[in-house]
């Protein structure tokens, strides 16, 4: 693999510029002096701000776009190896490397870099620990899998020796990474269309786990099973948190939710109560995310203080429970929950939320997901009042597995409660006009483009 010599500026170019974690990358060589071009299908926000940074950006990805000129060509999973511009420069023999593989050769320029994994909770837990660090005045250089208003986007370059990234286990990328500090959060089944099984998932998080160095940290959830086939024979710091104070270092006791839902604790260091954390955002999960954040901070050196400071600054990051606003007197959530144990945190959730009635709008989010977990999804949808269903959101994938959101629908309508299902947004929201009541709660659920649901019906 070709390794980039960071302390030479040399010429860059990212097929696919535009993705959230490509852009982070770029701004980062940016800010380091290195010449940034890029590719992508469309203009963004995103884009246009690469651009005023300097980067030229091309709206198509051809051969043209490729000269003799760049010392490096960095691209995504998504990318497929007869794309023109992949074509172009292994004709000229440029060097190519993967995301990840970029990611992690920029992580081996920081001492303290920390990679937060798990199946569920690693943007938020990486927002949480990037604002206590922030406030902990460590000028950390952040990148994170959504837009989180502190930093007002998904990138922040600093100027410490400190680096806090999301490491998704997807296509095994984290496993190029070189962490200082790793976080798990947890291990459930998801991407079945790369992973054999969960066994399958359970051996690459166990790796990413042995890239912890000896003096490193891994703070891991003791609440996952067999917790010690991932740590059995490390010899970095394991630090654990979780619901049983028995087997965690760090854990939660008088849990408490109030009128929105937001969660308070007593914060369990070692079996003993140590302060107390209010948090800002909604729902039991994030106090369990809140706790890993904590164990991180501490094993940083953070103080107390910072800690709680952090965490009551930290507000929530786009499409987590995100309040978007009334049409009618109902109140719209939007929701990046697409997985079944997201779905039911989200669900579990809500139900501490005001509302008369709860409706979940919910928009499955890959057909091999939805085949490899159909039973899980409908125990998880039973659980609100009222489920509305849209088609399946294709993403990456064609649809050749025979599963759709009809298939869905009968999986929740085995539990007796009401569901709906449309092919059609405008249908979808037509019939939610028609339906919801005043004090009613509607969420907007899913990873693909579901939110355009709730802002059609907010005039947004």
């Amino acid at each position: 693999m070709y390794n980039l010599d960071f302390n030479t500026p040399a010429n860059l170019h990212f097929t696919g510029i535009g993705g959230i974690s490509m852009s982070a990358l770029a701004e980062i060589m940016i800010s380091r002096g290195f010449t940034v071009t890029g590719s992508d299908s469309h203009e963004s926000k995103i884009t246009d701000h690469l651009e005023s940074l300097g980067a030229k950006i091309f709206y198509n990805q051809v051969a043209g776009n490729i000269s003799s000129n760049i010392d490096v060509l960095i691209y995504t999973a998504a990318i497929k190896q007869d794309n023109p511009e992949l074509v172009k420069a292994k004709e000229l023999g440029i060097p190519l490397l993967t995301r990840a593989e970029f990611l992690g050769q920029i992580m081996l320029n920081y001492p303290m870099a920390i990679g937060v994994s798990g199946t569920h909770g690693k943007t938020t837990t990486t927002s949480m620990l990037s604002q206590i660090m922030l406030e902990g005045n460590t000028d950390p250089t952040i990148l994170v899998g959504g837009i989180m208003p502190a930093i007002h986007g998904n990138t922040r370059v600093g100027h410490s020796d400190k680096l806090i990234t999301e490491a998704c286990e997807y296509t095994n990328s984290f496993l190029s990474f070189k962490p200082n500090m790793a976080i798990i959060l947890n291990v459930a089944a998801d991407h079945l269309d790369f992973f054999k099984d969960l066994d399958d998932i359970r051996h690459s998080f166990r790796k990413f786990a042995e890239l912890v160095p000896d003096d490193g940290f891994l703070v891991i959830n003791s609440d996952i099973d067999n917790l010690e086939y991932f740590t059995d024979g490390l010899k970095c710091k394991v630090i654990t948190v979780g619901s049983d104070p028995a087997k965690s270092d760090y854990s939660a006791a008088n849990i408490e939710f109030d009128q929105f839902a937001k969660g308070s604790y007593d914060l369990v260091v070692n079996g003993e109560k140590s302060f107390h954390v209010a948090l800002n955002v909604t729902g039991e999960h994030n106090i369990y995310n809140s706790i890993a954040a904590i164990a991180a901070a501490h094993a940083m050196g953070i103080s107390d203080e910072n800690i709680k400071a952090g965490l009551t600054q930290y507000g929530g990051t786009d499409r987590r429970f995100q309040y978007k606003g009334k049409v009618g007197d109902v109140t719209i959530i939007d929701d990046y929950a697409h997985h079944p144990d997201e779905i039911t945190a989200t669900i579990k959730t809500a139900k501490h939320y005001p509302h008369k009635k709860m409706w979940v709008v919910f928009q499955p989010h890959t057909y091999s997901r939805t085949k490899s977990l159909l039973p899980e999804f409908g125990k998880a949808l039973k659980e609100a009042d009222a489920v509305v269903l849209a088609d399946i959101y294709a993403a990456r994938e064609k649809d050749t597995l025979g599963v759709s959101s009809l298939d869905v629908k009968k999986e929740i309508e085995k539990y007796g409660t009401e569901v709906h299902y449309y092919p059609s947004f405008s249908e979808i929201e037509n019939f939610l006009l028609e339906s919801c009541s005043p004090g009613d709660l509607l969420i907007t659920m899913g990873a693909g483009d579901v939110v355009k649901i709730g802002e059609h019906l907010l005039g947004k």
